[in-house]
Formats: C-alpha cells, sequence, structure tokens
C-alpha cells in the first residue's frame, strides 16, 4: 500500500517544496505538486509519471477546490496534503502595516486552511488521510523582528490542535512540523519582504536585524531534502505523531519553551489556583 499512497503538495515549485515532492516521488508516492506558476514547478520537477503539476494560489479558495478535483479526477484519492505554501514578513510591529500583516497571515494561515478545507471531504470519504502542516520554532515562541510571521505561526499551532479533535473520528491526522532555521528560499528577495522603515527610535535595532536576516541566507544548518526524508518516515508511522520537531535547534527551542513555561507556571502558582468563585 505504501507506494499506492497520494501526496499533495503545496509550494512545490521552489524551496522546501522542491524537496518533498521529489522525496515522495522517489518512495513511489503519486505527487500532486501545486504551486502559483505550473510552468516554474514543472520545470523544477521535471517530468514523471506519478506526477500531476497543478495551479494552487493557496490564498484562492477556488484554487484550492479546483486543484483537489484534479488530484481526484487523475489518482482518485488524496492521502496527505502537506501544508508548505509559505512566506515572510519581517519588520517591527509598528512598522509593518496592516496590509502586510494581512498579506502574511493569507498566506501563512488562510492559505493552508483553504486547502484544508478542500482536502477534507475527500479525506472523510476515505475514513483516512493526513494534514501535515509545516509550522516554525516561530510557532513556539516570537522573536524580534517576526511578529507578523510568529502571529500566523502561533495560529495555525491553535487551528490544527483544533482541528485534530474534530477529524480523528473519520480517521483524519493531523501533524504539525516545527522546523529551525533550514537552507530554503525562505530568507531569498522573492519570499521575504521588509517592513519599510518610518520610526527613527528602530533605526540602530533595524540595522541589526536586516543584515542579520540578508546574511543568513544560505547559511542555515538544516537540510531540506533530509526534512523531506523525515516527513515520509513520520507519515509512515501507525501512529505519526501530532508534532514533529525538524533540526537539533528545533529541539532547543522547544526545551526552552517547555522550561520557560514551568517556571512562569510556579512564579505564581498560589496566585493563580485562588481564583475559584466561593459561595
Amino acid at each position: 500500500m505504501k507506494n499506492e499512497k497520494v501526496w499533495m503538495i503545496t509550494g512545490a515549485g521552489r524551496g522546501m517544496g522542491i524537496d518533498i515532492t521529489k522525496a515522495a516521488l522517489a518512495a513511489g508516492f503519486k505527487v500532486v505538486a501545486t504551486g502559483r506558476n505550473t510552468d516554474k514547478v514543472a520545470k523544477a520537477l521535471g517530468k514523471a509519471d506519478n506526477l500531476l503539476v497543478v495551479k494552487l494560489d493557496v490564498t484562492k479558495p477556488a484554487d484550492a477546490v479546483s486543484a483537489v478535483k484534479a488530484a481526484i479526477d487523475r489518482f482518485g484519492r488524496i492521502d496527505a496534503l502537506i501544508n508548505n505554501a509559505a512566506n515572510f514578513y519581517a519588520g517591527f510591529f509598528e512598522e509593518l502595516t496592516p496590509e502586510q500583516m494581512e498579506q502574511q497571515l493569507q498566506t501563512s494561515l488562510i492559505g493552508p486552511m483553504n486547502v484544508t478545507r478542500a482536502v477534507l471531504p475527500v479525506m472523510r470519504k476515505q475514513r483516512s488521510g493526513q494534514i501535515i502542516t509545516i509550522s516554525s520554532t516561530a510557532g513556539l515562541v516570537g522573536f524580534t523582528f517576526g511578529a507578523a510571521y510568529a502571529a500566523s505561526k502561533f495560529a495555525v499551532e491553535g487551528w490544527m490542535q483544533s482541528l485534530q479533535a474534530e477529524v480523528e473520528p473519520f480517521g483524519i491526522d493531523t501533524i504539525v512540523v516545527n522546523p529551525g532555521f533550514f537552507r530554503t528560499e525562505l530568507l531569498t528577495e522573492e519570499s521575504t519582504n521588509f517592513a519599510k522603515p518610518s520610526i527613527d527610535d528602530y533605526n540602530e535595532s533595524r540595522t541589526q536585524q536586516m543584515q542579520f536576516w540578508k546574511g543568513y541566507n544560505g547559511q542555515q544548518s538544516g537540510d531540506p531534502a533530509k526534512l523531506a526524508q523525515a516527513l515520509i518516515t513520520i507519515s509512515s508511522q501507525e501512529k505519526p505523531p501530532r508534532r514533529f520537531l525538524a533540526g537539533a535547534d528545533a529541539v532547543a527551542t522547544a526545551e526552552q519553551v517547555a522550561a520557560t513555561l514551568q517556571e512562569q507556571v510556579n512564579a505564581y502558582r498560589e496566585l493563580s489556583s485562588s481564583l475559584a468563585y466561593v459561595q
């Protein structure tokens, strides 16, 4: 049955999406590779008998419905949806425009919701399936210059946890993937958008942040091809994990978040526990 799996992957024409698609094809899966520009997706992936390239802008619900229909028409089922399409709006919250915040949320939150909503009827009918959503360590902890991105990823975390409880009765699993820094195209000019400088108080810090983010592209420690293989591994488990921390840096971040949360629990435990209404 392994080689009969059908994977649908968003953002398949660049970055991590290419690695995930190639890993799935190498595993013998049938793959629906989607992207806004099908020519670019096809050029990046080449031709394969088990590959279907479909146009999909995740911010457009109609595109999601059409892409799912094309997948079913060609392969008859969808066993896993990999919500991978991403972008990055970087900047101080005060300098990010409402439009930039909205665009970040549209791609990183509403986008995967659109595609998942289109896929779920298929998986409910099958009584099986996996929704694998690429989050980030930014879904575990916020960071300077990352208000928009972290807001979208924290929201993804809450959505996916809530969705799991709703779809589990139908044999559907959700998996949140929290990558650390991987050498993808997320920090390239095509994927990263910066807030326009507008507040003098941030000038010094902004300069440091810009130097970091622009200089870090291509220096990330994580190998996206290895992450793609890891997704194949966790997806094939009889009981797949609800969360997968990808990269040693992601593990370290999660450990620190857990330790900090425990400290916060203990710091005001007595006061926090004394707030019940007394008859």
